[in-house]
């Protein structure tokens, strides 16, 4: 018999009344009845009430202890009185009388507690997270991710996929984000990258002549960090496939993520996954990660500040210098107070854009709008629009105007907000949907230069033969990204395998064939030598876990998460090292003092 326990914490029931046993665990919670004393025994699996009296010797021992030390007992079990069990746990029908304690290590007084789920400040959660993952929710999210992970491998392996590793130090490459850099001791002045993604050896391992391959697979970017993406390092499943079209690749992800999302949450799973095109998901969401549980569709209303009869003299002027004009409707809120629509208007100016204009269409003689500008429309225009956007009386909308990429932004965020107020979005699904169609090129904002709009990697579009590069930013590629109630889980691609395509579509990005061959020279040289059409994607693991634990920030589904400034608070890290380590590597500091 193990010294440490005869059962776990989760284990006991009525069954095993009068039985002697063995309990190990932390001490949870003490509540102190003056000749009794209750503590809660908790280890991984679960909590135990155990009982003990005033006369045992140990009595004082356990009511000096402070909590989350760790106790082993012995004792018996006992049913509990009537009226004192806890439903809520499955040893909740038992409790176990001390009979002996053996403190196995003592607690000094906790920084934060474990017992209970109150708010606590990031850096204190971080700087201690050996304790922030002993609460129950951290502990539960953490076990559901390894579930995930261990589901999604079962499921790959069932649709016919291989594991590999690929490899973590390798060359840099301009793949969207900064590398992490490694020096490299035994070569001078030189340096590794960690992997932003293994997409170049994911391509060579379907040039190598495997047919489908996968890899949990851990994924390095220096970038900042956001709700939904951690500083420095992420974990994605990696998937490559040869001989294979867009639709193959769609069939796959959707046949997982339909298991994985049914198996793993209570809510519906939308088993359909429209496919959006790119301009048209930015049309009517303003963003290509559009989440479809919202019904609000913006609608593009620029023609109407052309009209004569339109007096709203301030938009007419933008649209005559290039502006656009987009809207949302929203239906039948003809009731809502003025203060609602001001508040919306407020929140916009507080995100950085002029606001929204608005109004209510309503009927007495004639159609008009009710509001602020509803007097700047003519019936006849507001015909128009009623028909343009399919509005009734008593619905209402809300525009803005201005550049394109701007209108489109405040329109997103707005779209989601003002359905949040609505009540609109239904929390019980996930929607799924593929944005598709991505534009192979797309022009710089600053340097003005064409630079490639997704993965310099993609085939294009069309008849290679007559597609015409004269015009990049026309040409679409097979690109496509998965998105699940707003917020995207992958970007993928079917890969361009042919060297001389290669080269043509990174001349337009401004390469040289000199430095795409420097640059990608594993990848071309691999290439040349026959390469099958194949192509990939890679959802975020990190992101999956997060929608089905039903957390907002990631670092809440991650075991050891860095903060916001990409530090590890727990281990110090980044940190600096000594002087005989950076003489080996061949590198001497140069600080800028701010």
């Amino acid at each position: 018999m193990n010294k440490y326990r005869t059962h776990n914490c989760s284990e006991l029931t009525e069954n095993d009344n009068s039985k002697n046993v063995v309990l190990s665990g932390w001490v949870h919670r003490k509540r102190d009845h003056g000749n009794l004393l209750f503590i809660d025994l908790r280890d991984h699996f679960g909590l135990t009430q155990c009982v003990i009296e005033n006369n045992n010797k140990f009595f004082k021992t356990l009511e000096k202890i402070r909590p989350e030390s760790v106790i082993s007992v012995t004792g018996k079990v006992i049913k509990r009185e009537k009226g004192t069990e806890n439903p809520e746990l499955i040893t909740g029908k038992i409790e176990v009388n001390i009979q002996t304690i053996k403190v196995l290590a003592e607690a000094k007084d906790l920084p934060m507690p474990v017992f209970g789920e109150q708010d606590y400040p990031e850096d204190i959660r971080l700087k201690y997270r050996f304790l922030d993952l002993r609460r129950d929710t951290m502990h539960k999210n953490i076990i559901l991710r390894s579930k995930i992970i261990s589901f999604i491998r079962s499921e790959m392996m069932k649709l016919g996929f291989l594991e590999f590793q690929t490899p973590i130090l390798t060359s840099s490459s301009p793949e969207g984000a900064r590398d992490f850099l490694v020096p490299s001791r035994l070569n001078p002045g030189k340096f590794y990258a960690l992997p932003q993604a293994p997409q170049q050896f994911k391509q060579l391992i379907m040039v190598s002549g495997f047919d489908k391959y996968f890899q949990i697979a851990p994924c390095f970017r220096d970038e900042d960090a956001r709700a939904d993406r951690s500083p420095g390092e992420f974990y994605q499943l990696d998937i490559e496939m040869s001989f294979v079209e867009q639709e193959d690749v769609f069939k796959v992800l959707e046949t997982l993520m339909v298991n994985l999302f049914k198996k793993f949450s209570s809510k519906k799973v939308n088993i359909k996954f429209p496919r959006i095109p790119y301009v048209e998901s930015m049309l009517n969401y303003g963003t290509d990660k559009p989440d479809l549980r919202n019904p609000l569709i913006i609608k593009d209303i620029t023609h109407l500040f052309t009209r004569e009869d339109v007096k709203f003299d301030i938009f007419k002027k933008l649209v005559s210098k290039g502006s656009k004009v987009r809207c949302i409707v929203t239906k039948n809120t003809k009731d809502k107070p003025r203060s609602f629509f001001d508040n919306i208007d407020k929140w916009a100016k507080e995100q950085g854009a002029s606001g929204l204009a608005y109004f209510t269409l309503e009927k007495t003689d004639k159609i008009s709008g009710k509001g602020p500008i509803g007097k700047f429309f003519s019936e006849e225009s507001l015909k128009d629009l009623m028909k343009k956007c399919k509005m009734d009386i008593g619905d209402s909308i809300f525009m803005a105007c201005g550049n394109e990429k701007d209108v489109e932004k405040i329109l997103s965020i707005s779209r989601d907000k003002i359905a949040k107020e609505l009540n609109l979005v239904d929390e019980n699904q996930y929607a799924f949907c593929w944005i598709v169609d991505y534009p192979m090129f797309e022009l710089d904002e600053q340097t003005k230069k064409i630079k490639f709009c997704h993965n310099p990697f993609s085939m294009p579009q069309g008849d290679i033969e007559t597609l015409n590069f004269k015009e990049p930013l026309n040409i679409k590629a097979y690109q496509y990204d998965i998105v699940c109630n707003g917020v995207e889980l992958s970007s993928g691609a079917i890969r361009n395998h042919i060297p001389e395509l290669m080269y043509k579509l990174f001349s337009i990005a401004g390469y040289e064939k000199k430095e795409v061959n420097q640059k990608f020279s594993g990848m071309i040289n691999a290439l040349s030598y026959g390469a099958p059409p194949h192509g990939g994607i890679a959802p975020g693991v990190d992101r999956i876990v997060m929608l089905l634990a039903n957390e907002k920030n990631i670092r809440e589904v991650t075991l050891f998460p860095m903060n916001q400034n990409a530090q590890d608070l727990m281990m110090k890290a980044p940190s600096d090292v000594d002087d005989k380590q950076l003489k080996e590597l061949n590198i001497k500091k140069d600080i800028k003092k701010n």
